[in-house]
């Protein structure tokens, strides 16, 4: 006869009957959409010069896109006051506290000349969560959404997780690192696309569209109904005259995404927003009931002081700090030897190719790590932005500021030079 394993099963420590696992019990499963999700191999390197800095090395870190300035003093102090003065820091509607939807209304029209209904301005947990709910919101499983390669991993691995097919636009010199009208034509005719991904300035290479360019990338979504997304997250870190062109001044059916991140030093603040059309609005709002309730309380309460005039001026000082890096990393170069250096219009990144001072190593990924080793200054090898080229090729961060990146700049030509010796 069969044995029953509920039988034989005792009590446990709590008085509860459980049966013992069998051989014959299911394995569990993980979801198939993790599975198109890969992790950064930059934390390899994080977890690495977090290792070294705990053992009392002095390693400079260029990986990460994380401003040292941090947030504008108004914004802490009244971080503080919010705490005791009786402010109301539970729950808010899903979109975001007025005064802040508000201040962010009174800044599009300072820096761009646009009058944008208030009820468009929707507060999320970070640009990290404006990307998920407009995916969702926007797209469904099987769509077709093309972005730039190289590019921001995040995009393309949340829009894998949420169902979307990712179309990669190779990007390269020619076409200054972003989307062009010819890559979208060729891309559609492969099959419907239904959303286009731009970022300017662009994570990791820097580079920003133009008013034209970008005016050209709106019409032809308009013209073929593709949604329109704009990150634009570095707006305001410009090497340029321009803060940055906002695509709603090109298409008022685009959803455009930014943070407190960047240009205010707000990183772990999690705040930041998107800008939605009227027909993503409502399915945004309840996707986020479900998913967020709301972005954090306190931090909106607090980040309304992003927008006064010494918070901006905070801001400007930490702009001008990032320029006197990204100088120092220009007139670097030719003695370095990198090649194909993205033209850094705006953000706080350098990205360019390696090839050519590789050495010993086979990808840029061995020399990041050779380089962490003997010279203590930490890289993003491009594997992260572009996994078809992306390992020739590294990504510099200028957000620690001008001294530092000197420093490593004279230790990554130390570093080059033993390598050039040894190959002699």
């Amino acid at each position: 006869m069969p044995v029953d394993p509920a039988a034989h099963a005792a009590p446990d420590d709590a008085g509860v009957t459980r049966a013992p696992a069998t051989a014959t019990a299911p394995p569990l499963t993980t979801s198939a959409r993790s599975k198109e999700v890969r992790a950064f191999a930059v934390m390899d390197i994080v977890a690495r010069v977090a290792q070294l800095r705990a053992a009392g090395e002095d390693v400079i870190s260029l990986c990460v896109g994380e401003p040292s300035q941090g947030a504008p003093a108004a914004v802490r102090a009244r971080a503080a006051e919010v705490l005791t003065d009786g402010t109301d820091l539970g729950y808010c509607p899903a979109p975001g506290i007025e005064p802040l939807r508000a201040a962010l209304r009174e800044h599009y029209r300072r820096w761009y000349g646009l009058d944008i209904p208030l009820e468009r301005f929707f507060i999320t947990t970070g640009s990290s969560g404006a990307f998920l709910l407009s995916f969702l919101a926007a797209f469904d499983p099987g769509d077709r959404v093309a972005l730039a390669r190289p590019g921001y991993a995040a995009y393309k691995n949340i829009l894998a997780a949420v169902g979307c097919e990712v179309v990669e636009l190779d990007c390269g010199v020619a076409e200054r690192f972003q989307p062009t009208v010819e890559l979208l034509d060729a891309a559609q005719r492969e099959a419907p696309l239904t959303g286009l991904m731009i970022a300017s300035p662009a994570n990791p290479t820097g580079t920003m569209i133009g008013a034209e360019q970008l005016e050209e990338l709106a019409d032809w979504c308009r013209r073929h109904g593709v949604r329109l997304i704009s990150d634009e997250i570095y707006h305001g870190i410009s090497f340029t005259d321009s803060k940055g062109e906002c695509a709603l001044a090109y298409d008022d059916d685009a959803v455009v995404i930014s943070s407190f991140s960047k240009y205010w030093g707000m990183t772990g603040w999690r705040l930041g927003w998107a800008i939605l059309p009227e027909d993503l609005a409502d399915p945004v709002a309840a996707l986020a009931g479900n998913v967020t309730l709301c972005a954090p309380v306190p931090a909106q309460h607090a980040a309304v002081e992003a927008f006064s005039e010494a918070a901006y001026a905070e801001a400007e000082v930490a702009v001008a700090g990032y320029a006197a890096a990204r100088q120092y990393v220009l007139d670097a170069v030719p003695e370095l030897g990198w090649t194909d250096l993205a033209p850094a219009d705006g953000a706080f990144y350098m990205y360019a190719n390696i090839d050519d001072v590789l050495g010993p190593y086979a990808n840029a990924t061995e020399w990041c790590a050779a380089l962490l080793e003997q010279e203590r200054v930490a890289l993003s090898p491009g594997l992260d932005f572009d996994t078809a080229n992306g390992d020739r090729a590294v990504r510099l961060s200028l957000a620690v500021g001008p001294e530092a990146t000197f420093e490593a700049l004279q230790r990554i030509k130390r570093f080059q030079a033993r390598l050039a010796a040894a190959e002699a």
